[in-house]
């Protein structure tokens, strides 16, 4: 059963409110998912803070140029729908991305930092480790000098303790000693 013009004026404003409020956007072939994968797919976005929309390329043109991006998807291919970060900007390409490996949904386009992205480049930011990675991955390459620091030292206590003698400076580390106390 077709759509009233109601319920189309207001999946418009629903759109139109959510790509403004929106951090970011990732468009998605959703062409040959099942009922059962999809509702999958809307409980994983749902739960990083992401809107997801299905509606008509023609009210989805609509509402983007509404909303200030300059969009027409009736030049995409597919069955599309639209997930709106209203939180971290990267979960709905994230997301969608890692539904792709399972299912048939890909990316085909996005709105990331305020500018329309193409395919490719929403691909790329799918396959980005999430923030939580990102500062894992810093803390390890922060503590690695650190730890490795502190490892020399207690090799050098347990050395001391043990009751070997300490290692003699090298012969540049004394000459410049020298020098210092010279001054």
């Amino acid at each position: 059963m077709p759509k009233t013009r109601v319920q189309k004026a207001e999946s418009i404003e629903r759109l139109i409110s959510a790509l403004k409020s929106g951090k970011a956007a990732a468009f998605a072939d959703y062409r040959g998912m099942n009922v059962e994968a999809v509702a999958t797919l809307r409980k994983n976005l749902r739960a990083e803070g992401v809107d997801y929309i299905v509606a008509k390329k023609t009210l989805l043109s609509r509402a983007a140029k509404e909303a200030g991006y300059d969009i027409d998807f009736t030049k995409l291919e597919g069955m599309l729908g639209v997930a709106i970060a209203q939180e971290d900007e990267m979960a709905p390409a994230k997301i969608i991305g890692d539904a792709s490996k399972e299912q048939p949904i890909k990316l085909v386009g996005g709105i990331f930092e305020g500018q329309v992205v193409d395919q490719e480049y929403i691909m790329k930011l799918s396959k980005l480790p999430s923030r939580e990675g990102l500062l894992t991955q810093l803390l390890y390459v922060m503590n690695g000098p650190v730890g490795s620091f502190v490892r020399l030292l207690n090799a050098y206590k347990e050395k001391m303790e043990a009751g070997e003698p300490a290692p003699a400076a090298p012969e540049e580390v004394k000459e410049e000693v020298k020098e210092e106390k010279k001054d």
